[in-house]
């Protein structure tokens, strides 16, 4: 029985770990839809609105960060985007590593490193997630567009020449035109 309780505890806590690196970029917009929720509440609309205003403040939070840090090319100004997103990921995850270390590590130091080698790797993890919303071909832009550069746009026109080419050569020989 100990040994079941063992193997369900590190599984439950590699659980919460995944589920901590996953959500940490939507720490900026579960807090800002926290802190509308409550604003809302306070003001009188009741439960149900506060958690419509909740949805729709993180919501809009998240949606706009992706998108201004999508289209932005200034680096220093997708650096600020990226920060307003990491940071409360960071210290989210100091806090849910040390809350984490305080099951297992007996000793204060000890459960301090671990939250901040936490917090580090949440942070990155946080950095990388937002750097996915980053266009492909955002650094190399030419006179003819994007696609210009990109294998897959070579391929792309490669293939459509050769489907030209194919109904040209099927409607010659049919007697038909494409």
């Amino acid at each position: 029985m100990i040994i079941i309780g063992i193997v369900l505890s590190v599984f439950g806590l590699g659980f919460f770990c995944w589920l901590l690196f996953t959500l940490a970029v939507y720490a900026l917009p579960f807090f800002a839809g926290v802190t509308a929720a409550l604003a809302a509440y306070h003001s009188g609309s009741g439960v149900i609105g506060a958690i419509i205003v909740a949805v729709l403040a993180g919501a809009a939070t998240l949606a706009i960060g992706q998108i201004a840090f999508a289209t932005v090319r200034s680096p220093l100004l997708r650096t600020a985007i990226g920060l307003l997103y990491v940071v409360p990921a960071t210290i989210a995850g100091y806090h849910a590593t040390l809350d984490l270390a305080h099951i297992g590590v007996p000793a204060e130091s000890w459960r301090e490193a671990f939250a901040v080698v936490g917090a580090i790797l949440i942070g990155g993890t946080a950095w990388v997630r937002m750097t996915l919303f980053i266009p492909p071909n955002a650094r190399r832009q030419v006179a003819g567009g994007p696609a210009l550069l990109s294998p897959a746009g070579a391929i792309q026109r490669r293939v459509s020449q050769h489907l030209i080419v194919d109904r040209l050569d099927i409607g010659a020989m049919t007697g038909s035109s494409a």
